[in-house]
């Protein structure tokens, strides 16, 4: 029996780059062969299978934002890497991946299984911005392609709202392989002991100047500090971020950090009193679930994936979108109760393990790529 060819197509940053190589690292090499087509300027390090090998993979001008040279341009040469490699199915994973896939696909017959990672109309409060972008989703759902959802809120968005027909979807959680070892900072640690921490870029999607609300909230009654991650690819607010900061005074009180290693990062959490998040929409955020894996506890906003991985009262808190009181109480709550701090702890490890350990997973993916042949 030959091996099921699969084209992967994405622009390969943030959590769509760690989604695919958990997947890739994963997935049975023995009955699947993967292909990558991805960004000519979004990551040099190379793609490799569960035994260290090196996946094939090409280079297109895909870029976060629309331009229709580099666009068209991408599209032409997908195109002919489709034809010329013939695979079974294409995955695609981002709004760009997304939308490259579909038109190949259309084209060349080929099925695509499409994973937004979170919808892209998701990603402005301008009206018609928005609403352009959920046209542009409306339309590509009508072609022969598969809605393969990361989450069940990115499921029911896809139903409801871009006009998907459940025939028409899958789901496959994000998940990860579980985190065996923490290795030492390879940079200096500037900040306390005693902290909080997320991930993210500071941009619309994160949220991220809520954070230096609630931290302000925060050291009205108690010494907390945040040590935040990931400023790197496309922080488009991280003046406003900065500003924020030292308007109210925070500076001595948030760390910001650019982009690291990822051992870095999960050394980082795993050391954090808690995990934190005010993310105005997610599709399945990996730094929840690395955070979970770690079993640390979170408090994070009421949005999609946020509230598919954080239970109330369970492994964390989700708190309603922008109350910087709510927020900021729950924080405390868990920082003075052990007891409270220690079940959510255990919790927290305890939903990673049922449901987003990709060593149980992935063969729940694999039996999706098989049903969409037939």
């Amino acid at each position: 029996m030959s091996k099921i060819k699969i084209a992967h197509i994405l622009h390969s940053v943030g959590g769509v780059d760690v989604s695919l190589r958990q997947i890739l690292q994963n997935i049975d090499t023995l009955n699947f062969e993967n292909i990558v087509l991805h960004g000519d300027s979004d990551t040099q390090v190379l793609f490799e299978d569960k035994n260290s090998k090196s996946i094939k993979e090409y280079q297109l001008p895909i870029h976060r934002k629309i331009s229709i040279k580099n666009d068209y341009q991408a599209i032409v040469k997908a195109l002919k890497i489709i034809r010329k490699e013939q695979p079974d199915l294409i995955h695609s994973h981002s709004t760009k991946g997304g939308v490259i896939a579909r038109i190949i696909g259309f084209i060349t017959d080929v099925k695509v299984l499409h994973t937004p990672q979170a919808f892209s109309y998701l990603s402005t409060d301008k009206k018609i911005k928005r609403i352009t972008y959920l046209f542009i989703e409306k339309i590509l759902s009508k072609g022969k392609s598969v809605l393969l959802a990361s989450s069940e809120s990115e499921l029911k968005r896809a139903i409801d709202e871009v006009g998907y027909s459940r025939s028409k979807t899958a789901l496959f959680n994000n998940a990860i392989t579980p985190i065996e070892k923490i290795y030492e900072l390879s940079i200096p640690k500037t900040w306390p002991d005693k902290y909080l921490c997320t991930v993210g870029r500071p941009c619309y999607q994160k949220n991220t100047e809520e954070l230096v609300r609630v931290m302000h909230e925060l050291n009205k009654t108690e010494d907390i500090h945040l040590v935040l991650i990931g400023v790197g690819h496309h922080a488009d607010q991280l003046e406003i971020v900065q500003n924020l900061v030292l308007k109210l005074n925070l500076k001595e009180k948030v760390t910001i950090l650019n982009w690291t290693s990822r051992e870095d990062v999960l050394h980082i959490i795993s050391k954090a009193k808690l995990y934190i998040s005010a993310s105005r929409y997610e599709g399945l955020p990996y730094a929840v679930i690395e955070s979970l894996a770690l079993s640390i506890p979170n408090v994070v906003s009421d949005c999609d994936g946020n509230r598919d991985l954080i239970k109330n009262d369970y492994n964390g808190f989700c708190v309603k979108n922008d109350d910087t009181q709510e927020f900021s109480q729950r924080i405390i709550q868990l920082l003075k109760e052990e007891n409270l701090h220690y079940e959510f702890s255990k919790n927290a490890k305890e939903t990673f393990l049922k449901h987003h350990n990709i060593k149980e997973k992935i063969n729940n993916l694999e039996s999706i790529y098989r049903e969409e042949l037939k």
